[in-house]
């Protein structure tokens, strides 16, 4: 059953706004970050990966965005030229704001975190005056990501596209994507969320990225299939919400939780694994595939990403992405 029907006839596949920002990665993983030295500089920010995600799997992809003027933000601007990323809608600041910078500590496996210097960013100053009507027209779809709605102006810059897009007949996205330390408190998040979902067709999310949205709401248990129902009142015609190892649910307004199974990896790190999650499976449901199928190509891109040291760099392409299938299918890879 097709759940979302994509406009044909528009040239773009892909549009994201909002974060760019920069990752240094440990190179000395397995320790904490007081006992590392080096780091490996890569493009970041959430929907930018997931940009280069899609740009790899061989979509027609753009971004609007706004990008520093200094060495890191030009860094931005070729990475994605170099990727075939569409950057007319990508502007430079020129105010003074700097590049945001995403230091990554890799204790294990499983002990991953980041440290963000978020202060005065030039992402988060996209004006909607800056947002481009014409390339969000073309395209297929819209994604969002909830890091660009905690500050004005880029939180007006975002309501604009979702406007546009509304306009132009666009599948709108919500990465959910929260990050708290860019957020002055809890009910404006919650408050600005919701109100960006309400334009959605599709919702992916973590539990407790829900959890932080429903401050004002009564679900106590926490119920997955509450916290679809209500999306679905609104434009959500699927709802992603995920339980880290135990894996996702992809909820459709029929009642349906659909599940897929999951891909083993050799863990290095466990950022990434979102953003390359939800490259593969938007990638899928264009293809118009199953939302099973969906889910499934996205649990492959995101072990691979996983499996790697980086984020941007590891996003996967269409022939990767199979072979890893292949393999796991074969037994050939299994969990660390």
């Amino acid at each position: 059953m097709t759940y979302v029907s994509f406009p044909q006839s528009k040239p773009l596949d892909f549009v994201a706004i909002g974060r760019l920002c920069i990752d240094l990665n440990a190179n000395e993983i397995n320790r904490p970050m007081e006992e590392t030295m080096t780091f490996t500089k890569y493009v970041g920010g959430s929907p930018a990966n997931i940009t280069i995600g899609m740009a790899r799997l061989g979509m027609k992809t753009a971004f609007v965005g706004k990008i520093a003027n200094d060495q890191m933000g030009r860094f931005i601007a070729d990475y994605l030229e170099r990727n075939n990323i569409e950057t007319t809608n990508v502007v430079t600041d020129h105010t003074g704001a700097v590049t945001g910078l995403a230091f990554t500590e890799i204790k294990s496996p499983t002990e991953c975190s980041i440290l963000m210097y978020r202060d005065n960013v030039a992402d988060l100053l996209l004006t909607p005056s800056e947002v481009q009507e014409s390339l969000i027209a073309e395209s297929k779809v819209l994604l969002i990501s909830g890091t660009a709605l905690a500050q004005s102006p880029s939180r007006e810059a975002v309501f604009q596209a979702l406007e546009y897009a509304k306009k132009h007949g666009v599948v709108i996205i919500f990465d959910l994507d929260y990050r708290p330390y860019t957020w002055t408190t809890s009910e404006e998040t919650a408050v600005y969320y919701n109100l960006a979902a309400e334009k959605c067709d599709i919702i992916l999310g973590t539990r407790e990225e829900f959890d932080m949205m429903e401050r004002f709401e009564n679900n106590a248990e926490k119920n997955d299939r509450i916290t679809a129902a209500k999306w679905f009142d609104y434009s959500a015609k699927i709802v992603i919400i995920k339980h880290g190892k135990e894996g996702s649910i992809a909820y459709t307004p029929d009642g349906v939780g659909h599940r897929a199974m999951s891909f083993p990896a050799k863990v290095v790190k466990t950022f990434g694994a979102g953003d390359s999650y939800a490259a593969g499976f938007i990638y899928g449901i264009m293809q118009g595939w199953t939302i099973e199928k969906s889910m499934e190509y996205g649990s492959a891109a995101a072990s691979i990403v996983i499996s790697s040291h980086s984020c941007s760099d590891a996003m996967p392409t269409t022939d990767q992405v199979n072979d890893y299938i292949e393999r796991c299918n074969r037994g050939e890879i299994t969990a660390s």
